[in-house]
């Protein structure tokens, strides 16, 4: 019952000041234009160059979190507050390290065998090292469950092998067992088997209780949803997490699958832009992007449904959020120099 009396005052601070939202939202959404002008004029090639910098910015990103990070109640030290300004640092750090993983993943096809042992071993070490810090110090799942899909997207893409996946595999299948026993905490492998595992939370009343609720919004918005003053019971993350839960109390299931249509559009055009560039760099640039979207997008949208854990994801430039907006629309900005520069003769997959 308090659990339910905390998310419900929180949702209710949510709707008595939502000017504060809009406008955050909008600034943001202004800042985010901004970064993708900027990102369009530059070419990804400077970024690469600079992968040193980059390199150092994502681990004074990470250490920033252990000195001034902050969980908001969530579990996640995954927050950076000063002023009442947050800053989430692992948004930052997924692009800058595709950027850094396109860079190494080039270098080794063009100068070295990708599929020899010591190839393998730099891209996964790079991945283990980054994923490693982002779940030691923030405990954030989330984002770290983004970067290992972005990581095997571009891997898959780069041309290595198929066998290098099955060990890869069977490796993680032997990892598994001791970060389940000596990293994750009791209320993270709860949330993670709580979708699968109805005895967790047989009656909804506890480490489910935002998934239950987002599943009652989400059905009670029907085909065209419904107007303000028939809206369920306001929950904590409505705004963020649950926005697409949302979207369908009020827009309904129209509203959803438009949501859903113009993301896949969005995915797909970064992807056909990567495939269509004519280099190993740009490519990968555009797919590692693609799929940081679309497993967002899969992810946020499992947890409003039910079928993923709720691991903290926010929707692709629908949910609220500074540190998300700003950094989709600086990615986007990214493809779209990769777009309009000049291109070689054929394209690498032609």
């Amino acid at each position: 019952m308090v659990r339910r009396a905390v998310l419900a005052m929180d949702g209710s601070t949510f709707l008595s000041n939502p000017t504060k939202y809009i406008l955050v939202q909008v600034f943001s959404m202004f800042i985010g234009i901004g970064a993708f002008v900027v990102m369009t004029v530059i070419d990804a090639d400077i970024l690469g160059e600079q992968w040193r910098i980059l390199c150092i910015v994502n681990v004074g990103l990470i250490i920033a979190l252990v000195i001034f990070g902050a969980d908001d109640g969530t579990g996640n030290k995954a927050w950076i507050r000063f002023a009442g300004i947050g800053v989430q640092p692992s948004e930052v750090i997924k692009i800058l390290y595709i950027i850094v993983c396109a860079k190494q993943m080039t270098y080794l096809k063009e100068y070295k065998d990708i599929n020899s042992l010591f190839s393998v071993v730099q891209m996964a070490g790079h991945f283990a090292l980054v994923f490693g810090m982002i779940v030691v110090v923030s405990a954030d799942l989330g984002s770290a469950s983004i970067l290992l899909f972005v990581f095997l997207v571009m891997f898959f893409c780069l041309g290595v092998k198929l066998y290098w996946f099955a060990l890869g595999g069977a490796a993680v299948a032997a990892v598994i067992p001791v970060l389940w026993t000596y990293f994750l905490k009791d209320y993270q492998k709860k949330r993670l088997l709580s979708p699968y595992d109805s005895s967790i939370d047989p009656d909804g009343w506890g480490i489910s209780w935002q998934t239950t609720q987002s599943k009652l919004t989400l059905a009670s918005g029907r085909l065209t949803g419904v107007d303000a003053e028939h809206t369920r019971t306001v929950f904590t993350g409505k705004h963020t997490d649950f926005i697409f839960s949302t979207t369908g109390e009020t827009l309904g299931m129209l509203g959803c699958l438009v949501v859903i249509a113009l993301l896949v559009v969005i995915i797909i055009h970064v992807a056909r832009v990567g495939l269509h560039c004519g280099r190993t760099y740009d490519m990968l640039i555009c797919m590692g992007i693609a799929g940081a979207m679309a497993a967002q997008m899969f992810i946020n949208i499992g947890m409003c449904i039910g079928i993923t854990p709720v691991i903290g994801i926010t929707l692709p430039f629908f949910s609220y959020g500074g540190s998300s907006m700003v950094t989709m629309y600086a990615a986007a900005g990214i493809v779209s120099g990769i777009k309009f520069k000049l291109k070689p003769q054929h394209s690498i997959y032609a």
